[in-house]
């Protein structure tokens, strides 16, 4: 159905970037579980005309949050980052689209938000995903009775596949924001809706938290692989920077004539690798000093070096990236891809993080809150919901965006782009989106083709390989004999992509069979 909007904005006469933020706002109708207008996202362009914006639209911490917020009578509480008031960062994805839209798109906001709400009022028949997430997450949704509502039957009991799930609030807040513009939300009803059921129930966040909201232009991560250039997402998206980091340190590596069993041992060591200077040095660039030496190809060269092909490496700790103290960058998940023939492209990632985000609905406008906030580091140390664990960089702060692993990222050829590719999955974005590229780049495959090889994620603590059984027995086998502990399954994430064929003169779009949905495009 998002796919469906995007083509449908194409045939208004929009481009690849209406197209994307038709699909993003369609997204948080039918697949709202993971996404929608109550969470945040990143957004990567290239505009036809060459200019390349990196839109910054990640949730913020409201203007009371602060360091010790979970810590009540001296215990962590790790689970009022996750569910109800305490819960939510500031929303940041209708500032973002707007954004996008203003310096690139043909359509308006208003355009596209009116076909989604038609889909939210009229009702879409429950997917499987969507059933097995709601029946996973009721226990949680039947304490807000906004949430429970919308999502489970009058006995409490979720929504099941097949049946017509209908947002007829969240349809009047689409036609809202169309109708007023951001200032009904951002500062307007649903920000008072918001701040008064706040207030009642735990939470901090204000009205002049929303009217405090801006979308960031940033700078993007540039960095290149084997001659192919790639521009991503910089803090406090993490992915870009360890995108780029981990392909820094495989270009030393022939992958492509390694054994399958080598090839993944070389890269897990470079995902730990990646990952610990992942939890000393990420955050919001705007509160702590995150090194641009971090994607230097000299200290992904160090780094190489000591990746044992025989055996794993303990990686203790981070490692100290160059001009650490000076140079550095200015101050559940969904992925989408769009392309189009006037050279515009477009990778997109949004969330609202765990499923359900905080599992708050405020009511009267069919919202679902995100729960962001579990993002920073609750206390330095303490692993969040993916079990990834962040240090002083990433502790909460008034105003501040907390760090993600969204990896929107687009790849060029000698200036001219070929590949936008991204993921959903809490951390493995990161190694999911760097998988893609490299079965692209190292072994010439299409996009259709990688997303159908297996995969594997490290993420340095806890120090567990999970890698998916399609890998054959044998191989399985001989990186266990490595000194990998595995975390074997059966399927993990969502990637998605498009893809220039210079052969055939056309786009090629690529779904993930993984998951349900369909790719669209000539």
């Amino acid at each position: 159905m998002a796919t469906d909007a995007a083509t449908a904005a194409y045939a208004r006469g929009g481009n690849a970037v209406d197209a994307a933020i038709a699909a993003a706002l369609t997204l948080g109708v039918v697949d709202g579980h993971n996404s929608g207008i109550g969470g945040g996202c990143f957004i990567v362009i290239r505009a036809a005309d060459g200019s390349q914006t990196a839109i910054d639209g990640r949730e913020m911490a409201p203007a009371a949050a602060h360091r010790d917020m979970y810590v009540i009578g001296g215990k962590v509480d790790d689970e009022a980052s996750k569910t109800g008031a305490l819960a939510p960062g500031i929303p940041g994805a209708l500032r973002a689209y707007e954004l996008a839209l203003k310096k690139h798109g043909r359509l308006s906001l208003a355009d596209l938000l009116r076909p989604a709400a038609d889909l939210a009022e009229r009702g879409f028949p429950v997917d499987e995903v969507y059933a097995r997430k709601l029946s996973a997450t009721a226990e949680k949704l039947r304490r807000f009775p906004a949430a429970a509502a919308i999502f489970l039957h009058a006995d409490g009991t979720p929504l099941k596949k097949g049946e017509l799930l209908v947002q007829k609030d969240l349809a009047v807040t689409y036609r809202a924001v169309a109708d007023q513009g951001l200032a009904w939300f951002y500062g307007g009803e649903f920000a008072q809706k918001t701040a008064a059921w706040m207030k009642e129930n735990g939470g901090i966040a204000t009205v002049a938290d929303f009217e405090n909201y801006r979308a960031i232009e940033r700078e993007p991560v540039r960095t290149s692989y084997r001659g192919f250039e790639l521009v991503c997402m910089p803090p406090p998206s993490s992915g870009g920077v360890h995108v780029a980091q981990i392909l820094n340190i495989l270009e030393n590596f022939p992958l492509r004539h390694l054994r399958e069993s080598s090839r993944i041992h070389v890269v897990t060591e470079a995902m730990k690798l990646a990952f610990a200077d992942r939890a000393h040095w990420l955050g919001d660039p705007d509160f702590a000093p995150v090194p641009k030496g971090l994607v230097d190809k000299a200290y992904a060269a160090d780094l190489a070096r000591q990746i044992d092909l025989d055996h794993v490496t303990p990686v203790p700790a981070h490692h100290t990236p160059p001009r650490w103290e000076g140079d550095v960058f200015g101050k559940h998940t969904t992925h989408l891809s769009t392309a189009d023939a006037e050279g515009n492209w477009v990778a997109l990632n949004q969330t609202i993080n765990t499923a359900f985000g905080s599992k708050v609905v405020i009511p009267g406008t069919g919202v679902l809150l995100n729960n962001e906030m579990d993002d920073f580091s609750v206390q330095p140390g303490v692993p969040n919901a993916f079990k990834l664990i962040g240090a002083e960089a990433n502790a909460i702060a008034p105003g501040k965006r907390p760090l993600s692993s969204m990896s929107p990222t687009l790849v060029f050829k000698d200036g001219a782009p070929l590949l936008s590719v991204g993921a959903a999955g809490g951390p493995t974005i990161i190694t999911q989106t760097l998988l893609l590229i490299s079965r692209v780049i190292d072994d010439g495959l299409g996009p259709n083709a990688a997303l159908a090889q297996p995969r594997f994620h490290h993420q340095w603590n806890p120090d567990e390989l999970k890698i998916e059984t399609q890998f054959d027995v044998e191989t399985l086998q001989r990186v266990e004999a490595l000194g990998h502990r595995l975390d074997r399954t059966s399927a993990f994430g969502a990637c998605q992509a498009v893809m220039w064929d210079s052969q055939r003169n056309k786009l090629v779009p690529a779904h993930d069979p993984r998951v349900p949905g369909k790719a669209d495009g000539l």
